[in-house]
């Protein structure tokens, strides 16, 4: 009998965010958002098919026990960007501090208006699942929750939208 290979790990989140879809897509890509959100020291974003996409965070100061250090960075391609609805990600890797990079990944990231506000969808994808893959995708499951969250208050507080520049 052989054993049946179980699907990558995944993490899918949906959030209604009162803010148009140009200002959630916005709040992605644009150098100052993701570290009001995301908590990131800095972003290198390129909204267009082929660009890069490259988030760093700080060190922790404690050490996981299968993934050390947390923080680092994570980088990939922009394979699609489509304004005020959606971009993909490909060749995704996380770079830990201290430990090997998990990778490749993906990471799909939609707005679809609903009434008054925006449906963003979250989906982050792996390619294993081991024990380490299990741990990461538990933490960043547990992550995103937190930091869209931080997004919706972000947005909804706003002032102004941020928005993309051409």
């Amino acid at each position: 009998m052989t054993a049946k290979a179980r699907p990558p790990l995944t993490f899918e989140h949906s959030i209604v965010i009162t803010a148009a879809p140009d200002a959630v897509l916005a709040a992605f890509f644009n150098p100052e958002a993701p570290t009001a959100w995301w908590d990131t020291v800095r972003s290198v974003t390129t909204p267009r098919p082929l660009g890069i996409y490259a988030i760093e965070w700080r060190n922790t100061p404690f050490s996981d026990e299968l993934l050390g250090t947390l923080g680092g960075v994570f980088y990939g391609t922009v394979m699609e960007f489509h304004p005020r609805r959606e971009f993909f990600l490909a060749d995704a890797y996380w770079l830990p501090p201290q430990a090997d990079p998990f990778g490749p990944m993906a990471l799909e990231v939609t707005c679809r208006v609903e009434g008054p506000a925006t449906r963003l969808e979250v989906r982050q994808s792996g390619s294993d699942d081991g024990a380490r893959w299990q741990r990461y995708y538990a933490l960043i499951s547990a992550g995103w929750k937190s930091s869209l969250d931080a997004l919706k208050r972000h947005l909804e507080r706003s002032d102004r939208p941020s928005t993309l520049k051409p």
